[in-house]
């Protein structure tokens, strides 16, 4: 059993991270930030993928208990001390961070719902971007309305702008602490590729906890007389496995040729459901390597072999097109598990990627919590911190991994926020002339695909609404860390 493995492994390291304080008091107590730091420092000490890049997490860093003791009170926070033990080394390929994405949380309730998909919304998924200009005023544009939301309800719409909130201008310093309220009005605006222009219209929202379907538009198109499949998918979140199935067994009873997954929004998530959306893409590859795994150097052996195998988390059979190509609509949006399933497929189909290149996360992360096995349960009472350190990399099968730079797209083809006539042009999400979808479509047909084309000046994105989200733009494995009975 895979958990015995791991219960054998803590147990032999058991040694090597004992902490310097046991509570022999069986009352819940505050826990301090010694404590707190104290677990942090031992979590990434034997989870953290590049622990050996990072001196303070050597197994023999500190002679004595009062050493130890002095290394974590040298920091005031939780944060702070977080922040010291993740690997500082830059990419020298890509000039990138190495580790861009661990990270800590205070609460991971939270966090944990926004991996099932719950968070506090409006319902208005958008874009921030800094004015032509080159001030540091931001505006906002909207990329999708959740369904059931008070956007939707207020009748805000794709292409929408806004530069305002509660009536102060937005800035790049601001943004998270104006877009964080739970109820909050924005400011409508126009933009004509040069300037933003107030329309004095304002539009009051309020967040509720919302769960979100991450498929948002399957449908079947007729294109030439081909049957073609249409799916937005802007999440892996296992929760909602089943109706990402769903959404494969209606294409599949339509007799689909050729399928367009639309991931320009979709920052990532879970490893299984990506391999699980490669399975149902493909289905003819049962048993083939998707991906393998690289941890640290302690824990190499819960290395997995990630295999195609015909069924979702729920051990229901996969509903599979088996197709040997498939077109990508891709952004800078689309990372992590996103990139996955590029990645995974490339060896066996061909992946068309039409859009932009992609974010450029290879690594995943795991919930790592303050109890003895660092599960949830038994995790300290005192507090709700957990730590979310990357802990591998993912390899296919092609011994493809460090893709820093991520994936260039085969059609390159920017969303274009206005047209040459000076008006918003996003387009409508899953009809056949919006931009992305209709560059795919021109594909299959073989018709030449128009040049992008750029009728504004260069804009610098400074985020989106789900940034705001504890899992932004992160992929994480689940793992069982239960001991098992005799």
């Amino acid at each position: 059993m895979r958990s015995l493995k791991y219960f054998i492994l803590l147990l032999f390291l058991g040694t090597l991270f004992t902490g310097c304080f046991d509570d022999n008091d069986d009352v819940p107590q505050i826990a301090s930030t010694l404590e707190i730091n104290d677990f942090i420092h031992r979590g990434m000490r034997l989870w953290y993928l590049y622990k050996d890049n990072v001196p303070d997490l050597a197994d023999n860093r500190f002679s004595s208990n009062q050493e130890y003791t002095g290394f974590l009170g040298s920091f005031s926070s939780p944060e702070a001390i977080f922040s010291a033990l993740r690997t500082k080394e830059i990419d020298p390929a890509s000039t990138k961070p190495v580790d861009d994405f661990s990270f800590l949380v205070d609460d991971y309730i939270a966090l944990e719902q926004a991996f099932d998909g719950i968070t506090r919304n409006n319902g208005m998924e958008f874009g921030l971007i800094q004015y032509p200009n080159g001030s540091s005023n931001i505006f906002g544009y909207v990329r999708y309305v959740l369904p059931d939301t008070d956007a939707e309800a207020k009748g805000i719409k794709r292409g929408d702008i806004f530069n305002t909130i509660d009536g102060v201008q937005m800035t790049i310093d601001n943004r998270r602490q104006l877009l964080s309220s739970d109820s909050y009005t924005i400011g409508l605006a126009t933009y004509d590729g040069n300037n933003i222009t107030p329309t004095g219209t304002s539009v009051a929202l309020t967040k509720v906890q919302y769960t979100e379907n991450p498929v948002f538009i399957n449908k079947t198109l007729d294109v030439g007389g081909n049957k073609v499949g249409y799916l937005m998918y802007n999440a892996f979140t296992r929760d909602f496995d089943p109706q990402l199935n769903a959404a494969f067994a209606e294409l599949k009873a339509n007799q689909v040729t050729e399928l367009i997954l639309d991931l320009r929004y979709n920052g990532g998530g879970d490893t299984e459901t990506a391999k699980d959306l490669a399975d149902m893409i493909t289905g003819q590859f049962n048993g083939d390597i998707f991906t393998t795994e690289e941890w640290n150097s302690i824990l190499q052996e819960l290395a997995s072999i990630n295999r195609f195998d015909g069924e979702i988390s729920t051990g229901a059979a996969i509903n599979s097109l088996n197709l040997t190509k498939v077109y990508m609509l891709t952004t800078r949006g689309s990372a992590s598990a996103s990139e996955l399933v590029i990645s995974g497929l490339t060896p066996y189909i061909t992946v068309m990627k039409v859009g932009d290149t992609t974010r450029g996360k290879f690594q995943a992360s795991v919930t790592v919590y303050d109890s003895d096995n660092f599960g949830r349960q038994g995790a300290n009472p005192g507090h709700t911190y957990a730590i979310q350190p990357l802990v591998l990399k993912s390899i296919n099968s092609a011994g493809l991994t460090d893709y820093f730079n991520g994936f260039a797209p085969d059609i390159l083809l920017g969303e274009n926020l206005v047209n040459d006539g000076g008006t918003t042009n996003l387009g409508v999400l899953g009809d056949e002339n919006e931009p992305l979808l209709k560059a795919a479509i021109d594909n299959i047909l073989g018709n030449p695909v128009a040049a992008a084309k750029s009728y504004t000046k260069p804009l610098k994105s400074v985020g989106d609404s789900k940034m705001f989200q504890p899992n932004y733009e992160r992929m994480y494995k689940e793992i069982d860390f239960s001991v098992p009975k005799n």
